[in-house]
């Protein structure tokens, strides 16, 4: 695996950073790279054959070609990276250099710098297939690289958090359930991991073992309750496990992301929170971060708000949204992205989904 970190500043151009300079694979290699210093050949891509995924910025060339027909893993680990958001890989077959003939077999944005695998079903024995790894979002990693016979890690998630997606929470206690599917009955055990959105790698927070009857049938479903550490958005995950060397290759199950906002403390002469207000979970931001919010109807994508402001953690009105007339119009619910621009580093945004307060009865 990838040795002690080096500063990425130190490390200079690789040599495959250009695909006729490709480095070739062989099975269960396990190759270490960096992004840095990388430059893109933009008459050897073409960013309209991956939509959204890619946005190549120091893309580097691999080559593997399998002598056996059948599944292997593309397993990427040991990610250090100057930002949270890792690497991003394309799977491709086609002459080298003719976007136009090229056929995409797979692409991922890691978004985390856990060691994770991409499956690639039904490779062709003698066919050269072409791995492209650049860093995501701009990022600038080092990593290992590997095909294999095997898996190692995590699946690759392809749900990334979005307003429809991430739950508000009131309370540090957030419950999972899950089922386990019958083409899973050998499954041993599950894994529950756990990332703040900031954070760059998830961490295991429960193991649970799979439950059987006298008879060795497996129960299906299963439930464990877990205390969130502070305030973020949290991505949780479900995965089954693995007999060491033996079985089927770890399933993704579930996926949720909570979000959590420590509730303010009253301010001094308030007797009792507002119902026509909400507040925003803008702690979390650094002091003089120049935030952006916008607020949307989740079921038009209408734009209800718009507002730019410098994060003052001291005036705690920065957060208050009025929701009277959001209430008058009978919405329950507002989608929020927060952009935050640091006066050090990246920007980033966070994407919530909020309850609003139900109007109080007055007499």
């Amino acid at each position: 695996m990838l040795p002690a970190f080096i500063p990425l500043a130190a490390l200079g151009q690789v040599p495959n950073d250009d695909i006729e300079n490709r480095r070739r694979l062989t099975l269960e290699e396990v190759a270490t790279s960096n992004t840095t210093g990388c430059t893109v050949q933009r008459r050897c891509v073409d960013e309209r054959l991956t939509g959204k995924c890619i946005e190549y910025h120091n893309d580097q060339w691999f080559e593997f070609t399998p002598r056996a027909a059948g599944r292997y893993f593309v397993n990427i680990g040991s990610q250090k990276c100057r930002d949270v958001r890792g690497v991003q890989l394309v799977v491709l077959t086609g002459p080298p250099c003719q976007p136009a003939t090229y056929r995409v077999l797979s692409c991922t944005s890691l978004g985390t710098q856990d060691d994770v695998f991409v499956t690639l079903d039904s490779l062709r024995a003698g066919q050269p297939y072409f791995l492209n790894v650049d860093g995501y979002l701009k990022d600038f990693c080092q990593f290992t690289l590997q095909v294999s016979g095997r898996p190692v890690g995590m699946p690759v998630s392809y749900f990334p958090p979005s307003p429809t997606r991430v739950l508000p929470t009131v309370g540090r206690v957030v419950e999972l359930r899950w089922t386990l599917p019958d083409s899973l009955a050998a499954a041993p055990a599950f894994r529950v991991l756990r990332r703040e959105v900031h954070q760059y790698r998830s961490t295991e927070v429960r193991r649970v073992a799979v439950r059987r009857d006298t008879y060795g049938r497996p129960e299906t479903a299963y439930a464990v309750a877990d205390t969130l550490p502070g305030p973020g958005t949290y991505d949780y995950q479900v995965l089954t496990t693995a007999e060491p060397d033996a079985g089927p290759a770890p399933v993704r199950l579930r996926q949720w992301w909570y979000a959590f906002d420590q509730p303010a403390l009253p301010q001094p002469g308030a007797a009792f929170a507002r119902d026509d207000e909400l507040t925003l979970p803008l702690r979390k931001y650094p002091a003089n971060a120049r935030l952006s919010v916008v607020v949307t109807d989740p079921g038009s994508g209408r734009v209800l708000l718009a507002r730019q402001l410098v994060h003052q953690p001291a005036n705690r009105r920065q957060g208050l949204l009025p929701v009277r007339k959001w209430q008058a119009a009978g919405l329950e619910k507002i989608a929020v992205a927060i952009t935050c621009h640091p006066v050090r580093g990246d920007f980033f945004t966070d994407k919530l989904l909020l309850a609003i307060p139900a109007p109080a009865t007055r007499p």
